[in-house]
């Protein structure tokens, strides 16, 4: 469900080309279905390639990648591994919810209600394992380096800010802040324009940046404060939250009492929570140990085989975007050695 934290951070618009020349650790799984949720056809049904194979996500990745390289920046990616135990309440929340979309979804295609049916279908993604191959796949002819997490992906993409190996955590959850990522930047990955649903109209997806210790800092709380915030809220691993309370209202609690155990209006429910374990799943949480990054060159024609010859790509859109990302690179190149002569 995601982690309501927007009331409280401190947010700072940002553009992508802000991040030129810096490594942006990226939530794969976040980022691969919200190109599987918005990159869709007019009757909202995922692209398909000839064979009837799903490819919006290697849509997403090429073009969102072609952006990103061509403006200097060095995207990479983290990739979730097994979800702790007490995620699993979340997990079949959110399976039910891609249930009753489907058949919303149906029921509006069988009425021509088509605009109606593209909103529903959005709710039906499904990431697959062999989603996840492509991805790795696409990446690697792109150079860019991937990143299997022992666990949330978006708690090692955190560690990698907190170790200097990444500037910025790119992810649309706020859980990214509370696993602890010095800065998080959200929209990364789908900023630019975006037609409303039911509406003639669209609206321009900017990036936002929230510095951790400086929301921290305006808020006047320390970061398992925040983390206990987030428990009173409703996070991943107890989607509930505590009825009643809101970011506000948490926030008020906690600068009122210093932590959970001290809010008297929450002590009876408290028990039911394993908050103890949450707690240690933000602030100590399975991550991997990476040492450094290697990117690599693009394989301009491994891609090029790769999305015309077996993911049914058109040849001149794939071609014209490359083209566009070599000439972006040469031009960076030639200032960079302009620049040191």
């Amino acid at each position: 469900m995601g982690l309501d934290l927007k009331a409280l951070c401190t947010r700072e618009r940002t553009t992508l080309e802000a991040f030129s020349s810096k490594v942006v650790a990226i939530d794969a799984y976040n980022a691969i279905y919200q190109f599987l949720s918005i990159i869709r056809g007019p009757d909202g049904l995922p692209l398909t390639d000839y064979n009837g194979r799903i490819t919006s996500h290697i849509s997403g990745l090429f073009y969102r990648n072609i952006n990103f390289l061509s403006l200097g920046i060095k995207p990479v990616y983290v990739f979730d591994g097994k979800p702790p135990s007490l995620k699993s309440a979340e997990i079949e929340r959110r399976k039910q919810i891609k249930k009753e979309a489907t058949i919303k979804y149906e029921n509006a295609v069988s009425q021509g209600m088509y605009e109606e049916a593209k909103k529903y279908a959005q709710q039906t993604s499904i990431l697959k394992d062999e989603m996840v191959q492509d991805s790795e796949r696409l990446l690697g002819l792109f150079g860019i380096p991937f990143i299997q997490a022992p666990s949330e992906g978006e708690a090692t993409a955190a560690h990698m800010t907190t170790t200097g190996l990444a500037h910025a955590s790119a992810s649309q959850d706020f859980d990214s802040l509370l696993f602890g990522a010095k800065k998080l930047v959200r929209n990364f990955t789908n900023s630019g324009k975006r037609k409303l649903p039911n509406r003639n109209t669209t609206i321009e997806i900017e990036p936002e940046l929230i510095d951790l210790n400086k929301t921290l800092s305006d808020l006047g709380i320390v970061r398992e404060q925040l983390v206990d915030i987030g428990i009173l809220i409703g996070t991943d691993f107890n989607p509930d939250g505590f009825e009643r309370i809101g970011p506000k209202t948490a926030l008020k609690a906690i600068k009122q009492h210093g932590r959970l155990e001290e809010i008297p209006q929450i002590r009876d429910k408290l028990e039911s929570v394993d908050y103890k374990q949450i707690r240690e799943i933000f602030l100590n949480p399975k991550v991997a140990q990476v040492a450094e990054l290697k990117f690599g060159d693009v394989d301009y024609a491994g891609i090029i085989s790769y999305l015309t010859k077996e993911r049914s790509f058109s040849i001149e859109r794939v071609e014209t975007s490359l083209n566009r990302l070599k000439k972006a690179m040469e031009k960076k190149s030639h200032t960079l050695e302009q620049w040191f002569k």
